[in-house]
This record gives structure tokens, sequence and C-alpha cells, in this order.
């Protein structure tokens, strides 16, 4: 009997042994990958996995989120690292990385060294507030890597900040984004043919220098150049997308018969239009302006497209503030920070692509935006004014002596006014059945009445993508940075996303709209019954184990006693 059993047992050992090898050499030839995750948290987009599959040289990373930090941010490290193997797996081992501690030198000479070669290569520090026994301490933090390929690198900033979010939803937000970043630094690492971008001018568009940020960012991505039209019929030939930034001049029917059939062939556009016109010179030199209508000559040309910018000022009570001299005349000045109702604080609460997990963006002597009827094209609102806001027809009187004016909640009263409009589709040309025939059927011209899909953002503001200058050194600042109150807004992640997301091709920008649930514990409940969870997940498991060994033991000796 025992040697039956004996012969058994081998046979099964054999075939255990057998089915695994046979399991591991198929392995070798089929890669798969599980995940076992509600919200498919590890599962890489078709998008990543061919960008991944196309790669021909090795992606080093260096992640500079190493050491002694708070628990939220182990979690950030630890989801990143997973999130590198994961790409290593479908990279055929062409991903690199190692995990360095930037505070490690105890040398504090060499360590802010360290620390501001870190911050010229484009990553953002982050001060961090540590409580200990003793009581607070500082710790900089830098939650970011440095991507390389093919002697080229690149940051990439793995927390994603947000005013007004928690510090739990801000982390979150930061794992959701953490596939499509490290893959947009690998296809701008890998690109070879850079889609061409043309800043148009001729219209008195912002100049160089007041753009001159947000063109440096947009170099790392795509060939930028400045453009005058000058009634050209071939001026945008070999463009992929147009900005048009803030013009005050009319555009002449040339230019806009050859703004539209770019548009008809294909051709990507972002339009930033004021249509009132601010004197920011009066209004510092005198306190006060009067706002009134440009005539850009462009109201047609948007309406055939799907909408139409009103000639009015969003007042909003969610904005910035303004630094105002509340002194009697007379005495010595008494410098405050006052909220100025025309400079709204837009926090974008849509799900796309484009706007998901930005940080609050600014505004400046903004309007607004209605959809129209356009057949075949769609329709997404970008960004829109807070629930406390209203518009004001032009012409609009702008005071600065407003900030010491309570502001009526009630008279807040035209909500969620729209900033911002995507649209996408098939666009119809301004010009269909209104050109001479012949000049209609003129091949050299090749005028496309039905044009082929495309994309387009109007925003109804051409300042959010300005930067200021200090004009003492005429240099620019950040994009999105608000000199009276050192607060960076998500002005330039958005214009940068707009760019992404009309010039992808690959549709890796709808990697941003995943979701991953945010799974929180209750505090209250976790302080009330702390010590209960604590035997539960400690006591409970030994004690189950102990009975176990008893019932094994027992049954094993009542099954071998004669």
């Amino acid at each position: 009997m025992k040697n039956k059993n004996k012969k058994r047992d081998i046979v099964a050992l054999v075939l255990v042994i057998a089915l695994l090898v046979m399991f591991n050499y198929v392995g070798s030839f089929v890669f798969h990958r599980f995940d076992l995750t509600t919200e498919k948290r590890y599962t890489l987009s078709d998008a990543t996995k061919e960008l991944l599959k196309n790669l021909d040289d090795v992606v080093f990373v260096k992640v500079y989120l190493e050491g002694d930090f708070p628990a939220g941010f182990k979690r950030l490290r630890n989801e990143t690292k997973e999130m590198l193997d994961e790409f290593r797996a479908y990279s055929d081992n062409n991903i690199e990385y190692e995990f360095i501690n930037p505070s490690e030198n105890v040398d504090k000479k060499q360590q802010n060294e360290v620390f501001k070669q870190l911050y010229e290569k484009g990553l953002e520090p982050t001060n961090l507030e540590v409580k200990e026994e003793s009581g607070t301490t500082q710790q900089i933090l830098f939650p970011g890597a440095l991507v390389s390929y093919r002697g080229h690198e690149l940051p990439w900033q793995l927390l994603k900040t947000q005013m007004g979010r928690s510090s739990e939803a801000q982390l979150n937000n930061s794992i959701q984004s953490l596939e499509y970043e490290f893959a947009s630094c690998i296809r701008n690492l890998s690109v070879t043919v850079r889609p061409r971008v043309a800043f148009i001018e001729g219209h008195d568009e912002l100049d160089t220098l007041s753009v001159q940020d947000i063109a440096d960012a947009l170099n790392e991505f795509y060939v930028v150049k400045r453009v005058n039209i000058n009634q050209q019929l071939n001026a945008l030939k070999n463009f992929d997308a147009i900005i048009i930034a803030k013009p005050d001049s009319s555009f002449t029917d040339k230019d806009k018969f050859i703004i539209d059939q770019f548009v008809m062939k294909g051709g990507k556009s972002l339009w930033l239009i004021d249509p009132l016109y601010t004197s920011p010179d009066s209004l510092r030199k005198n306190g006060g302006t009067l706002a009134v209508s440009y005539n850009l000559r462009l109201e047609d040309l948007l309406f055939k497209y799907g909408v139409r910018i009103n000639p009015d000022m969003i007042a909003d009570m969610q904005s910035s503030a303004i630094p105002v001299n509340v002194a009697m005349r007379g005495q010595p000045a008494n410098i405050q920070m006052k909220p100025w109702i025309f400079s709204p604080l837009i926090m974008p609460v849509a799900n796309h692509p484009i706007v998901k997990n930005l940080d609050v963006i600014k505004v400046d002597f903004a309007s607004s935006i209605d959809t129209v009827a356009s057949k075949g094209i769609q329709k997404t609102i970008l960004l829109q004014s807070s629930k406390y806001s209203k518009s004001i027809l032009a012409p609009v009187r702008v005071d600065l002596r407003m900030v010491n004016m309570p502001q009526d909640e009630k008279q807040f009263n035209n909500p969620y006014r729209n900033v911002a409009v995507l649209l996408e589709g098939q666009f119809e040309s301004l010009y269909k059945n209104h050109l001479d025939p012949k000049i209609a059927k003129d091949s050299a011209i090749g005028f496309v009445e039905n044009g082929v899909a495309s994309k387009m953002i109007v925003i109804a503001d051409g300042d959010i993508i300005r930067n200021d200058i200090d004009y003492r050194s005429q240099k620019k600042l950040p994009l999105g940075y608000d000199k009276y109150t050192n607060q960076t807004y998500g002005n330039k992640n958005f214009i940068l996303n707009c760019m992404n997301y009309l010039c992808d091709d690959s549709g890796l920008i709808g990697v941003r709209a995943r979701e991953l649930s945010l799974r929180l514990l209750d505090k209250k409940k976790l302080k009330n019954e702390r010590l209960k969870w604590q035997l539960v997940n400690t006591a409970l498991p030994l004690f189950l184990l102990l009975v176990f060994g008893i019932i094994y033991n027992i049954r094993r000796k009542r099954k071998y006693t004669c």
C-alpha cells in the first residue's frame, strides 16, 4: 500500500514539474499580463503599447522620489515604480530607471547645488512641512524625473498640484496622469518629424516677447514659426496648426479665405480672441477705461464653424486679486490686495483630456461664447466661469475704484458662461456658394467647400496665452505667473494640452481621461475603532491559524491511528 502511494506521489510530482516546464516554455513565446484591478489601472492603452513597441534604444529615467517622506509620497513613488515596470515589460526592456534621493548629501552647499541643477532642468520643488516630536521641519522634495533618450532629456513632473484640492485628491490625480505624462515624454523624445505650428501675425497680434514662454515650451514638441499671411495663398501650406493670439485689427477678406481653406484642408487652429478693447495704459494711469468692441471681421467665419463670441465682458466673484492703494488722499500709501472681478479664476471641471486634472486658470477681461448650429460639428465646452458670474454688454466701464465697492451676490446671476470651446468635425467653408465660379474652379487656388475632418479651439480671451514681462530686464515671466500674488496658474499646461490635442494623431492624449477611484479611509471611524481593527488584522489571523493547526492535528491522528 505504501509503495503504491509512493509511486502515485512520484508520478504526480513529475507531472507537475512537466507542466511547469511546458508553461514556462510557452510563456517565453507568448506575452500577456493580467490586470485584476476594477479600473484597469495597470492596463496600458493601445497607443502607449504601440509607442513602446517602436522604441529602438533605451529610455533612461532618473526619478527623484527616494527618501524618508509621508505615506502619500511613498504611494506616488510606488505607483511610479509599478508604472515604469509595466512600461519596461511592453518595451522589450528598453526602459531603465533608478530612484535617487536628491537630499542624501549632508553637505548643504552641495545639496543646494543639486537642487539648483534640478530646478534649471525643469523640475519644480515642493516644500513639505514634516511634524516631529521637537516641532516641525521643512523638507524640500523634487517629485519629478528626468527622462533621457538618444542624448536628449525632458523633465517629467510627477506631482500635479491643484488649488482648492485636498492633498489626497492631488496625489490621486498625479497617479492618474502617470501613463500619459511618461508616454508623452517618450513620444516627444523619439519623434523624428515634428508638427509645424505658426503664430499668425499681421493683425497686431501679441508680439514675440508676449508669447515667448509658451513659444519656448511649444518648441520642445513642435517647429514653431511666426507667419504673416499677407494675402499669400500658400502662406500656411506647410503648417499643421496655427495660433491666432489676440489680434486687434481687421482681417482682410483674402486672409480670411486663406485661413478658411487651411481649415478645410485639415489644418488645426487655436483662436484666442478678445472682442473688446481694454486699454491697460488708461487703466494704469487714470484708474479706469472704457472697453469697446473691436472690428476684427472674424464673426462670420467663427459663426460658420459653430461659435459666436459675444461683445461682452465676464465679471466673476471667483477672481484673482490686485494691489490697490486704499489710503485717503494726502495720506501715506496703504497697498492692499483686493479681489478684481474682471480677472476670473476658472477651475476646469470638464472630464475632457485637455482640461482633466488641470490647475486653476486665470483669464483677464474675458468674454463669453455661445455655440450655434453647425451641421456635423461636435462642440465640447472646456472652460466656464463660476456659479457667481455675470456678463456685461459693451461698452463696459472698467474702474479700479470698483474694488472698494461691496459686491452683491444676487447681481452675479448669469453663471457658467462659456469661455473656451472645442469644435471637431468636417467644417463647411464660409465661401461655399459665395465665390465667382471661375475662382472656385481655378486649379491654382484649389478651392475646397467641404472640409476634411479637423479640430479647432476657440477661447474668448487673448490674455490667457500672454506672459507678463519684466520691463527692466526685458525678460519674460512664466506664463500663468501672477506677479501680485506670486501664484502660478495652469495657463501654460492648458495651452500645451490644447496644442497636443489638436496635433496628436496617435490618440495618446485620450489616456488623460482615465479615472482612478480614490478610496480613502474614514478617518473618524479609524480613530474611534482603531484598537478593534488592529486586533482584527493581527490577532484574528493568528487565532484562525491556531484553530486550523489544532483541527489538522486531530484529523491526522484519527486518520493514522489504527
